[in-house]
Parts: C-alpha cells; structure tokens; sequence
C-alpha cells in the first residue's frame, strides 16, 4: 500500500515537471513537502511510465483515497477531499511572486501570451477543476438576438451534511472577510470556505488603483476571469467604473471585462467586494447590430446606438476611452434619475433609488466600445421578486438574479435541471404516461411548460426530443431577458427607449 502512494507522488511531481509548474532542481524539495502533508517519513523512488495528463485529479484522486484509508483524511466526502488535495498541489506551486514575475515578463511581449500563461496555470494547479467544468451540459440555441449560450452547472461540489454540520460548530471567523479578498491567496481553507492552497493573484493598476486579477474557479466561459478592488469596500458603478474597466481593456485588448449592477435583484452574488468579470470569450450581446442610432450633445466624437438585444442597451464606440468614459457617466447620472410611469419606471421610491447600470467593456481594433445595459430593481405586490426580473412563471427554469453573465446571453442554470429535463423528454414521447407525471414531486412545477410543449409538438420523436427541450430552453432564457429589460421590445417599449434617448439630448 505505501508503495502505491510512493508512486503518485512521483507521478504528481512528473506531472508538476511536465506543465512546468516546477523546475528539476525543485523536485527534492517538492516532495519532501507532499512527504510532510500525507504524514510520511520515508520514500523509496519507483519508477513510473512517462504520462500526458492534462489534469492532475486523477493522481489526487489516487492519493486522497490512500489517505482516507490511511486515517489522513478524516471524511470522505467533497469538502474535506478538496481541502487536503489543494495543500497537496500547493507542495508543487510556484510561489507567488515567481508567477507574479513571470507574468508581466511575458506581458512585456504580449497581453495574451501573459494571460495564455496564468490561464494554464490556474487550470494544471487544480485550482480551476478542470475535470469538473467538463461535467457541466453546454449548448447553444439559434434566436432573434443571435445564437444564446446555455449551460447547466454540474461542477459545483454537493453540499456534504457531515461538513454542514461541524461547520456548525466552528468557532465564527472573518479572516478572509470574503471569497474575494486578496488573503484568500495560499488560504488553507476551513469546512465553510473554500481552500485556496492553489491560488495565486497578479497585481493590476487600474485607475491609480491597487487592483487584482484571477481567474475563477468555475469557469462559465473560456477565460472566466475576475478583477477585484484591493480593499473590501461595496460595489458602485460610478465613472470611477468606467474608466477602470476602459483602461482594463486598454492593457488586455483581447479580453472583455464587465461589472454586476449595484443593486439588490438586479446585482450579482457578492455585492460587498467590488469587482469586475471579463474573458476571451464572444457572447451573442457583442455580435447583436445596432438599431437606432443617435448622438448626445457635446459628444459628437462618439457613435451611440440602442443594440438589439432583448434588455435595454446603449452602444458606446469611440477612440478616446476617457470621452467613452465621460459620456457613460452622463448617461448614468440621467438614468439615475429618470422616470417614465407609462411604462412601470420609477427612479426612486421614498428615497430609495431603482436605476443603475450594467456596463461591459471591450476593444474593436482600435475602438473602445462600451454596452450600457440599463436596469431598475423596483418590486411591486405582483412582482415581489422584481418587476424587472424573471417573473414566476418562469422559475421552473430561472429564478436567480440575471446578473453580468446572463445580461450578456449565457444562462447559468441550475443542476436540478438535468435530470428534470430527462424526465420531461420521457412524458414527452410516452404521451399515455400522464398520470404517472401527475405524480412526479419535482415536475410539477414544469407542468404548464410541459402542456404547452405538447401542443406544439404533437408528435415529438425518441431522436429529437433533447434537442427540442434544449432549443425551448433557449427560448425560455430569451423570455427570462425580455423580462429583466426596463423598455420592452414591443412598440410601446421601443418608443418609450427613444423618448429616453430624447431626454439625454434636452
């Protein structure tokens, strides 16, 4: 048996050497420090079949297994694995200011060739789980606004209720003070916050500001990266935003980066610690054409235009990034205030405010262009989720909020949906199984869907059923936009955006 953790551990070390995580001189000492986690004092060199592994998980997998066996991993179940398998791959990591180095000497060269190389760092660390990314079920829909990205998310860890439960009886700790803070670098982790053995973080300038960049460790799309503020302070969008997020794809031309909105309902998951997304990655909202467009007074050097795009989006283009920056800041201070009652917009009750902005950013060859999706987070009895959020209707589908991501036109939808949409693709073609779907717990909230499918498909078959669902899907997360967009796309909606438009030019 200990010849067989011997062996891993060379096979992890071969695999460090391999993706250059490591240097030869490095591998004495590396494996001292994994020797030292997996409580080991002796080693005997095996030798081992030269590998191309592109993941180092089935090698951890090996080795957290022997552990368990060996009374090193105290449960075997997720939390604990992952908090014993990132200080294993620490034992092989460059130390911060190594990749820190290497990162901006390669910058030197090329934006892309830094990035390209922190990209796969982050993923042969095991800090992106790449073997768990692979789980997740992603497609593409054909729409009216271009073609939707989907994706039910299946790599998040399950819940481990022996961990829930000793969590309960932790001491309470606010070191680091959230998932985003700069000191979750080289955290350990505990069993309510994630490790972060295998992080690293590059230092950025933004606006005479201390930021940093990483990657996330649930990559949604290629290149999922976050920029987050040095100090735990709230998110705002403010011209502060713009001429960060500019400036962002002013030093990394080949990546778009965006901010969540400010606001409750219409804000992304973490609103304490502000912070940017961005990618390589092209979303259907940057390939969607420009309807209308129109110039703001006093800045006639930059092309405006409302996008067809089933939110509410202005289109910002121009050479000069702080004249970009300066308009959009304009645009938000008149959105902060305006009202329309005609079409259910209220900037402002009891002095609460309701409007604010999703701003995304990126280069068009020498252009800077900037989408401002506007956005308002007013509830009503009727609406008590949002007026400008998915509506109940479509909670069988999508009831989070629709935040930066999905503004752009992926749908992050729940794992539920995976098996639920099995299970609707059977009843769908065994039309005489109804009753027995009256008796399904977690279909029933499909049912109307369900309906309405089979009467447009009266005849689905065995060999297009999945796709079907999948292209309805779509449809659905279309609706789901519609429904967070301040103006909607009928010609009330549309003449109601252009009087908007009018307003900025009195």
């Amino acid at each position: 048996m200990t010849a067989n953790i011997y062996r891993e551990i060379s096979r992890l070390i071969q695999y460090g050497l391999k993706k250059g995580m490591l240097e030869k001189t490095d591998c004495i000492y590396c494996r001292n420090r994994i020797l030292k986690v997996l409580n080991l004092t002796e080693f005997d060199e095996i030798e081992i079949v030269d590998e191309n592994l592109e993941t180092p998980a089935p090698i951890l997998n090996n080795m957290l297994n022997w552990a368990y066996e060996n009374g090193i991993l105290e449960s075997n179940t997720p939390i604990y694995r992952n908090l014993l398998d990132t200080e294993i791959m620490d034992c092989i990591m460059p130390r911060p200011s190594e990749v820190i180095r290497k990162f901006y000497h390669l910058y030197e060269d090329s934006p892309q060739k830094a990035t390209d190389y922190y990209y796969a760092l982050s993923s042969h660390s095991n800090y992106i789980r790449m073997d768990r990314i692979c789980k997740n079920q992603v497609w593409k829909v054909k729409t009216e606004y271009g073609d939707i990205d989907i994706t039910i998310n299946l790599a998040k860890p399950e819940k481990d209720p022996k961990a829930i439960a000793a969590a309960k009886n932790m001491a309470s700790s606010s070191y680091p003070e959230c998932l985003l803070c700069k000191e979750n670098e080289g955290y350990a982790g505990r069993l309510n916050h994630p490790a972060r053995h295998n992080h690293r973080v590059i230092p950025l300038t933004l606006n005479h500001e201390k930021w940093y960049f990483q990657y996330s460790p649930y990559v949604y799309y290629n290149e999922h990266s976050i920029v987050f503020k040095n100090k735990h302070e709230p998110m705002k969008i403010s011209k502060e935003t713009f001429d960060r997020i500019l400036e962002f794809v002013e030093k990394f031309p080949h990546y778009f980066i965006g901010s969540n909105a400010d606001l409750p309902i219409v804000g992304g998951s973490i609103l304490s610690h502000d912070h940017f997304q961005g990618g390589n990655y092209t979303f259907a909202m940057e390939k969607a054409f420009i309807e209308n467009t129109f110039t703001i007074k006093g800045f006639e050097n930059i092309e405006a235009g409302i996008v067809k795009w089933p939110m509410s989006v202005i289109r910002l283009r121009g050479r000069d990034r702080r004249e970009i920056s300066a308009l959009a800041d304009f645009i938000l201070n008149q959105w902060r205030q305006y009202s329309d009652e005609e079409v259910d917009i209220i900037s402002h009750t009891s002095g609460t405010p309701h409007n604010t902005i999703t701003p995304i950013a990126r280069r068009r060859n020498e252009l800077f262009e900037l989408d401002l999706v506007l956005r308002n987070n007013r509830t009503s009895s009727e609406y008590p989720d949002g007026i400008y959020h998915p509506h109940k209707e479509l909670h069988h589908i999508k009831k989070e909020n629709i935040g930066l991501i999905e503004v752009m036109g992926l749908a992050v939808l729940p794992a539920r949906l995976k098996e639920e949409l099995e299970k609707l693709s059977y009843y769908l073609i065994h039309t005489d199984q109804e009753v027995q779907l009256q008796k399904e717990e977690d279909l029933q909230k499909h049912l109307q869907w369900y309906y309405e499918l089979r009467q447009k498909y009266p005849s689905i078959s065995v060999n297009h059923v999945q796709e079907t669902l999948k292209k309805e899907v779509g449809f659905k997360f279309v609706t789901v936009l519609e429904h967070a967009g301040v103006f909607k796309r009928n010609k009330k909606g549309k003449e109601a955006f252009l009087k908007f438009i009018e307003f900025l030019n009195k």
